[in-house]
């Protein structure tokens, strides 16, 4: 029994369902790609918690989010920023990676997630913007 009982204790955890990734997501109200990268999240196992906002200049400023890195949406996840259309598979890396302040697709390419416009797809760049402010490329689609 004893055996038993230590087995279990060892495998509980793992039985434990996991809690899935929480994001908050700052956006305006009008945006239709907003709410399409928040489909994408959601579709890639990121619960998302959907803050509509009046001012959204405020919002960057106040996470850290450079002019040059903006885009029209963005997230926060575990005190890190995500600044627009960033692909889900991209923000589960930064996590590990915390030497970045946040990462960011500026502007809208198309094709990036929530930008999907038919067959065009353009190049585009992950950046990562660090604690000591030098920016450097994550990835690129």
């Amino acid at each position: 029994m004893r055996k038993l009982l230590l087995a279990f204790a060892l495998i509980a955890p793992a039985l434990q369902a996991a809690e899935p990734l929480a994001m908050d997501v700052h956006r305006d109200a009008n945006c239709g790609g907003c709410k399409a990268w928040i489909s994408h999240l959601e579709a890639s196992g990121i619960r998302v918690n959907d803050h509509v906002e009046q001012d959204m200049s405020a919002v960057k400023q106040r996470l850290g989010v450079p002019p040059r890195l903006s885009s029209c949406h963005t997230g926060v996840i575990d005190g890190q920023f995500v600044e627009g259309h960033v692909p889900a598979a991209d923000i589960f890396k930064m996590r590990a990676q915390r030497d970045l302040l946040g990462i960011a697709v500026p502007g809208m390419p198309a094709g990036s997630p929530g930008m999907e416009t038919g067959e065009r797809r353009d190049a585009y760049a992950v950046i990562g913007l660090q604690r000591d402010g030098q920016e450097r490329i994550v990835a690129e689609h």
